[in-house]
C-alpha cells in the first residue's frame, strides 16, 4: 500500500507543478495582452484612430480647366470645349475582351486603341476607370447609351479638351498641348491626373504653369479594398490664368490670306516691341494633337519639304542681302571711316586680287554718296565701306540692332541666327579673308538671320530704342512688363546718324530711282513708309553665266534668290515695323516690297485707332 500511496503522491506533485506552470503562462500571456491593449488604446489610440479614418476616406485631385489664350482684342484663340468620353470599369464586367468587342461594333476601335485599353486595365486596379474613347460625337454617345445593357462596365463621362478656333492661322504662335511624358514630371501631382495636358509648343509651352491652374479635390468614403461608397465633399479646381497676347487674330488671318507657301511676314509695334503678326505658310492644325497624331499624318508633315511644323518667322534662317546695308551705314558713321557726303565711284564691279565682285547693276551707278548708295542699293559702295570697317565693327553694330543675338520672345526654340566675325571664323580653323568682309558688307556670306530679327532691327532703327519683340500683353488681366516705349533703353546711337539712315530708307520707297518706289503707300492712307529691298542668292552665279546674259527668272524656282523687304511706317512717327521674306521670290522689289505694302495697308485699316482713314482696296493701283 505504501508503494501505491507514494506513486499517487508523486503523480499529484507532477500535476500540481504542471498546473502551476500553466497558470503562470496564462498570467504572463494575459499580462502581455493587457500591456498591448493599453499601448494600442491608451498610448497610441489617437494615432490609430486617425489611420482608421484615413483608410475610410480617400482624397483625390480634380483636374482644373486650362486657362485661355486671348488675342489683343480679347478673342479666344485657345480655349476649352466639352469632351464626351467612354469609360470602362473592369470590375463591372465579367469579360473585358467581350465588352470591347461589342463596343467596337458600335463605335469602331483600332487595334492600337484596343491594345492600349487592355494594357491600362492590366496596370490599374479593376475599379479604376479607363478611357476607351474620347471626343465622342453626339451620335456616337447616343448609340452607346442605347446599347448600355449590352455594354457592362461602360459609361459615358464628360470632361474638357483644348480647342483652337483659328486652326492653322495661329498654330505656330499659340502652340498645342499633349499628355505629359516622363520628362515632364516635376513633382506636380496635377500632372498625374488622367486627361491632363501640358503645353508642347508656343505660348502653351511658355506659359504652361500659369495656364494649368490649381487642382480641386474630392473627398470620398471607400471600403477596405478602396472601392468608392459615396462622395463626402468636393472643392472644384481653380481655372488657369488667361493669357492675352499681342497678335491680332483677324489681321493674322488677313495677312496669311495674301501669302504663298515659303513666305514669312513679321509685323510689330516699333515703339514697344509687341508682335502684331507672325505669319508663315505652310502651317498645321493644332487641334489634331488633342486626339493624337496618326502615323500617316506625321509622315505627311515630316515628308513635306516646305516644313509645315517649323515656324519660319522665328526659325527660318536667311542671308539678309541688301536689307543689311543700314547696319553697315550706322557702323561706318560711328567709326568715322567715311562721311555722308563722300562720293565713291561704282563702275559696276570691284576687283580684289584675281577676284571680281559685281554690283547688281552691271553698268554701275557712277559716283554715289551714302544716301544715294542706299536708295539705288549700290553694292560697290558698300564693298568699299566694308573694307574700311572690317568685319568685327560690322558684327558689333549688327548685334546692337538685334541681329545674331537671342531675342526675348515667348516662343521656345526661337533661333538667334548667326552674325560672323573673325573669332567665329578662327574657331573653325580658318582665317578671315578680305573677300569675306566685302561680301558681308552687302548682307551675303555666312549670315543666318530670322525674319523676326530683321523686323527687330527695323524697329530699333525707327525708334532708336533697344526694343525686344514679345507676345505677352497681359496675364490674368494684369498688364505685362515691357509694353511701354520707356521700358526699353536707348541704343546709344547718335540721333543724327539714325535720321540719315531713316531719310535714306524713306527715299528708297518714295524718291525717284528708289528700288521700291513702285510700291509706296497710297496718298489716301495719310502715311508714308520707309524701307529697304533685299535679294539673296541661294546659288552662285558663275562668270560664264554672266557673260551669256544670265537671267534669274530662267532658273528653276528652287535655285532662284530669296526676296526680302523691311519697312517701318509712318515715316514721321514710326509705330509699325515689318519684315517680309519670300523664298525664291527672285527679287525684293518684285516680290517682297509689294507684299509689305499690302501688309501695312491692312494694318493701318485694322489697327490705327481713330484714324478715320478710308479702307484701301488691296492690290489696287497707286
Amino acid at each position: 500500500m505504501s508503494r501505491k500511496l507514494r506513486e499517487a503522491e508523486r503523480v499529484r506533485g507532477i500535476f500540481a507543478r504542471r498546473t502551476a506552470l500553466l497558470g503562470l503562462g496564462q498570467m504572463g500571456l494575459l499580462g502581455f495582452l493587457g500591456h498591448r491593449l493599453h499601448t494600442l488604446q491608451v498610448e497610441q489610440g489617437e494615432r490609430f484612430a486617425t489611420l482608421a479614418e484615413e483608410n475610410r476616406l480617400s482624397a483625390r485631385l480634380i483636374a482644373p480647366p486650362r486657362g485661355r489664350v486671348l488675342d489683343r482684342e480679347g478673342r479666344v484663340v485657345a480655349g476649352n470645349q466639352l469632351n464626351w468620353r467612354a469609360l470602362l470599369v473592369a470590375e463591372q464586367t465579367a469579360d473585358v475582351t467581350a465588352t470591347l468587342e461589342t463596343f467596337s461594333k458600335i463605335v469602331p476601335l483600332t487595334e492600337t486603341e484596343r491594345a492600349r485599353i487592355e494594357r491600362e486595365v492590366r496596370r490599374r486596379r479593376r475599379f479604376v476607370p479607363v478611357i476607351v474613347r474620347e471626343f465622342l460625337t453626339w451620335e456616337e454617345m447616343a448609340r452607346i447609351e442605347m446599347n448600355a445593357p449590352d455594354l457592362p462596365g461602360i459609361s459615358v463621362d464628360v470632361g474638357t479638351t483644348r480647342l483652337y478656333p483659328e486652326g492653322e492661322h495661329l498654330a505656330h504662335v499659340v502652340g498645342y498641348v499633349a499628355p505629359p511624358s516622363e520628362r515632364d514630371m516635376d513633382g506636380d501631382p496635377l500632372l498625374e491626373l488622367p486627361g491632363i495636358r501640358v503645353g508642347r509648343a508656343g505660348i502653351e509651352r511658355h506659359h504652361d504653369r500659369l495656364l494649368r491652374g490649381r487642382a480641386g479635390a474630392v473627398q470620398l468614403e471607400v471600403n477596405a479594398v478602396g472601392r468608392v461608397i459615396r462622395e463626402l465633399d468636393r472643392r472644384e479646381g481653380v481655372q488657369g490664368d488667361d493669357v492675352q497676347i499681342s497678335i491680332d487674330a483677324e489681321l493674322q488671318k488677313a495677312i496669311r490670306g495674301k501669302i504663298e507657301e515659303g513666305t514669312s511676314v513679321v509685323l510689330m509695334d516699333a515703339r514697344n516691341g509687341e508682335v502684331l503678326t507672325l505669319a508663315t505658310k505652310p502651317s498645321f492644325d493644332p487641334n489634331i494633337f488633342n486626339s493624337g497624331v496618326s502615323a500617316a499624318q506625321w509622315r505627311q508633315w515630316t515628308a513635306n519639304r516646305a516644313t509645315p511644323l517649323i515656324n519660319k518667322t522665328t526659325n527660318g534662317l536667311y542671308a539678309p542681302g541688301s536689307t543689311f546695308k543700314m547696319v553697315v551705314m550706322l557702323a561706318a558713321l560711328e567709326a568715322r571711316v567715311t562721311t555722308p557726303g563722300e562720293r565713291i565711284s561704282c563702275p559696276g564691279h570691284m576687283d580684289i586680287g584675281d577676284f571680281r565682285f559685281h554690283c547688281w547693276n552691271r553698268n554701275g551707278h557712277g559716283a554715289v554718296d551714302m544716301r544715294r548708295a542706299l536708295v539705288v542699293s549700290c553694292d560697290v559702295y558698300f564693298y568699299e565701306i566694308a573694307k574700311r570697317l572690317g568685319i568685327d565693327r560690322i558684327a558689333a553694330m549688327s548685334r546692337r540692332l538685334g541681329l545674331g543675338v537671342p531675342l526675348d520672345i515667348e516662343l521656345p526654340g526661337t533661333r538667334a541666327g548667326l552674325v560672323p566675325d573673325r573669332a567665329w571664323r578662327q574657331a573653325q580653323g580658318r582665317p578671315w579673308a578680305l573677300g569675306d568682309t566685302v561680301v558681308h558688307g552687302i548682307g551675303q556670306g555666312f549670315y543666318q538671320l530670322t525674319p523676326l530679327s530683321l523686323a527687330t532691327m527695323t524697329a530699333r532703327i525707327a525708334t532708336g530704342r533697344a526694343v525686344q519683340p514679345h507676345l505677352t500683353r497681359a496675364v490674368a488681366g494684369r498688364p505685362a512688363r515691357g509694353n511701354r516705349p520707356e521700358d526699353w533703353p536707348s541704343l546709344g546711337i547718335p540721333e543724327a546718324h539714325l535720321r540719315l539712315v531713316r531719310d535714306a530708307m524713306w527715299a528708297v520707297v518714295n524718291e525717284e530711282g528708289g528700288t521700291a518706289r513702285a510700291h509706296r503707300l497710297p496718298a489716301s492712307l495719310g502715311a508714308q513708309m520707309a524701307g529697304k529691298t533685299g535679294t539673296t542668292q541661294v546659288r552662285r552665279v558663275s562668270r560664264e553665266q554672266r557673260e551669256r546674259g544670265f537671267r534669274v527668272d530662267q532658273l528653276p524656282r528652287e535655285w532662284r534668290p530669296h526676296a526680302l523687304f523691311v519697312a517701318y511706317a509712318p515715316h514721321d512717327n514710326p509705330w509699325l515695323a515689318c519684315s517680309v521674306v519670300v523664298e525664291h521670290g527672285t527679287s525684293g522689289s518684285g516680290a517682297a516690297a509689294p507684299l509689305a505694302r499690302e501688309v501695312l495697308i491692312e494694318a493701318f485699316n485694322r489697327l490705327r485707332p481713330g484714324s478715320g482713314a478710308p479702307r484701301i482696296a488691296q492690290g489696287g493701283r497707286i
